[in-house]
């Protein structure tokens, strides 16, 4: 599936400055206790699973954008793949080892199409699909990346293929515009109460429905790979910003 390229704009993230070195250290370290006693869970704990709805796909089309609870215009997300393009994407892979056989299979298609969600409900330019299989379950993976995204949207399906039922359905979603870093980032400062968020943004994921006005940035106490982190949990609907350890 392909759509017609459109602009990309950059972020700009704010950056504290060297004077503000202490106290932002000071505030990780606080945030990084506080979360320590707190189950992490897997990296995609908080990604909520969406009761499927094969018969039910998001057409594609232009994207309504509306004013969400926190002032920031956000698209209404979409589910624009049916049970034939999650298959074509099985079929069609490029990648090494492709998608085991077993898994292309009109039902497992369908559940999973029920599942793919995108920010503006409109189809990626391109599903990359791979899988493997286990004993009883298999994995599915497929993500693509919109056009003028910060990153790509993953999801990896756990599937029992005799059941052809989905077991687990895990997102990590970086497909929605750049210049809403920027706006999401500066909407995180200004509602942190008291003190600067710890550090240098790095990056940032959206939630699919029901919690499609809740983001999560990543933080580094430094710019580096590897340096101390923390995520912020945004929550536009009730204007809050929840720090917490990740993971």
């Amino acid at each position: 599936m392909t759509r017609s390229p459109a602009a990309r704009w950059r972020p700009s993230c704010t950056v504290p400055s060297a004077a503000d070195g202490p106290r932002l250290a000071a505030l990780l370290v606080i945030a990084l206790v506080t979360t320590a006693c707190q189950p992490s869970g897997s990296p995609t704990a908080d990604l909520p699973t969406v009761p499927a709805d094969p018969s039910a796909p998001s057409a594609s089309g232009t994207a309504v954008v509306s004013l969400a609870p926190g002032g920031i215009a956000l698209p209404t997300p979409g589910r624009p793949y049916d049970a034939g393009d999650v298959l074509a994407a099985m079929r069609e892979s490029r990648r090494p080892g492709g998608v085991p056989d077993e898994l292309e299979q009109e039902m497992i298609a369908a559940a999973v199409a029920a599942e793919m969600w995108t920010f503006d409900g409109e189809a990626w330019p391109e599903i990359v699909a791979g899988g493997s299989c286990g004993s009883e379950t298999c994995t599915l993976e497929l993500a693509g990346t919109p056009d003028g995204a910060v990153g790509e949207d993953l999801y990896l399906f756990e599937v029992r293929v005799a059941t052809a039922t989905l077991e687990g359905v895990f997102p990590a979603l970086r497909g929605f515009p750049e210049p809403l870093l920027a706006e999401l980032d500066s909407w995180a400062r200004g509602h942190w109460p008291d003190q600067p968020l710890p550090g240098v943004l790095a990056s940032g994921r959206w939630l699919p429905p029901p919690e499609s006005v809740r983001f999560v940035l990543s933080y580094r106490a430094g710019g580096e790979e590897g340096s101390p982190a923390v995520d912020a949990v945004l929550d536009l609907a009730a204007e809050t910003v929840e720090l917490r350890a990740p993971g």
